[in-house]
């Protein structure tokens, strides 16, 4: 069946590079190839394990969307590492298999024991493993909400696979809000709306993503409320995600802001520091990879608001180190993904990092601006020089100057000893971090 697959998969990479950009196709998708098609699964060779989790992670959506247009029906789309010898420090390993099962459209990797918890998404991990544990029992509906990338889905995933694993009688659907639309239209348009209502409201759990996208639809809306109806009425299961709680999102309906409101609302803030590195590590422990604690370093404390920028740029080192094969270290991080760390930090104002620091240390804006050397105000001041060249395209030079004048010299001093502070001080580190993540939130 290797021609068959072959064949398909280079129908799909073609649909495909219509939609994302040349660089990234020549990058990700070039080196692939369909190696075996059977029973709806189609099976693709990558290069490493890395591809897999890259393209498993920003791409697989779109993957799914070409094959169901070019096949007009869901496949399983499986992706196998070709050459896994290369991997250092982790020989044994054979095959990496990943793919969404179209029963139930969950990621098996994403679960609970791979979700790394800290302050700032305790309490929602908390929630969702009760969920799993007594569907419909506890807390339904349970609606998280926060920012992009910052484990939404994949508490959602791991709620499903749970369930899976210890109700196997139980059905189990994950869709994002987008997909639910695109379905529904279709259904319409082929008269197949009666099969599409049934699929949705017999099931024992539905878990739907970034419902943030049903503003401004009032015929989604209508149906994601009657479809709710029929779930809570007959006590099944809901999970739904947002970037934002309810009452937030635009010109949506108050009968559905009423029923997300019913059960639960969590949120998950930015990680902090501590939970950044502890992702990391647990990201290449499952990788197989020994990763230098000061590449984890650099990393989790240059990428602070996202963790799924924050991984990407994990295995982005991970893959071109496999493919180049090169050590991985500090300097080759930094060439790595230096620019992709870089290009990511939010310009900020810099009269709103004045005021930030001002406020944070409990000092005067006059005073950090100031001539005056006072020991309140020459830490707060070296930490306003240190997040100034953090997030802002301003000069040495420049800083020194907004900064009472002073020159080059006293800010890169400044910068060079906050940076040793963060390095040995955790609950100082912590203080910067939540500055910063503030500042970038």
């Amino acid at each position: 069946m290797e021609s068959v697959a072959s064949s398909l998969w280079d129908k799909i990479l073609e649909k495909l590079k219509e939609k994302i950009p040349e660089q990234t196709f020549a990058t990700w998708f070039f080196p692939t190839k369909g190696i075996s098609y059977d029973n709806d699964t189609i099976i693709v060779e990558v290069p490493n394990p890395f591809f897999i989790d890259w393209i498993e992670e920003h791409y697989l959506n779109i993957l799914s969307d070409v094959a169901f247009s070019i096949l007009k029906s869901n496949i399983k789309i499986s992706f196998r590492a070709n050459k896994v010898e290369t991997i250092r420090h982790r020989p044994e390993l054979k095959e990496i298999i990943s793919y969404p099962s179209p029963r139930t459209n969950l990621r098996d990797r994403y679960t609970f024991e791979s979700y790394v918890v800290g302050n700032s998404n305790h309490f929602a991990q908390a929630a969702a493993l009760a969920v799993a544990k007594a569907p419909a029992k506890t807390y339904n509906p349970l609606f998280i909400y926060g920012g992009v990338g910052l484990g939404k889905t994949h508490l959602m995933h791991a709620i499903g696979n749970y369930t899976l694993l210890n109700y196997r009688d139980l059905r189990v659907f994950y869709i994002p809000a987008e997909k639910f639309m695109n379905e529904m239209v279709y259904a319409i348009k082929n008269q197949e709306t009666l099969e599409f209502k049934n699929k949705y409201r017999n099931l024992d759990m539905l878990l739907i993503d970034d419902i943030h996208f049903l503003r401004d639809k009032e015929s989604l809306q209508e149906e994601i409320f009657h479809t709710f109806n029929a779930l809570y009425s007959a006590q099944k299961q809901i999970v739904v995600t947002s970037d934002r709680p309810p009452r937030e999102i635009p010109s949506l309906e108050e009968r559905l802001i009423s029923r997300f409101q019913w059960g639960l609302l969590v949120d998950i803030q930015a990680p902090e520091l501590e939970t950044r590195i502890a992702i990391l590590k647990k990201k290449s422990e499952i990788d197989g990879f020994e990763v230098p604690e000061d590449v984890i370093f650099y990393i989790a404390n240059n990428i602070r608001t996202n963790i799924r920028e924050l991984e990407g740029s994990l295995v982005r080192l991970l893959a071109l180190s496999s493919l180049t094969n090169t050590e991985i270290n500090l300097t080759t991080a930094k060439e790595m993904i230096g620019s992709i760390i870089g290009s990511k930090k939010k310009q900020i104002n810099f009269q709103i990092i004045l005021k930030t620091i001002a406020d944070f240390f409990d000092v005067s804006e006059e005073s950090l601006t100031g001539k005056r050397r006072t020991a309140s105000v020459v830490l707060p001041r070296q930490v306003g020089m240190y997040i100034s060249r953090e997030l802002t395209s301003l000069s040495l030079k420049e800083i020194g100057t907004k900064f009472g004048g002073r020159d080059h010299t006293t800010v890169l001093h400044a910068y060079d000893k906050i940076t040793n502070l963060i390095k040995e001080d955790k609950e100082f580190s912590n203080k910067v971090d939540k500055i910063i993540r503030k500042l970038t939130s």
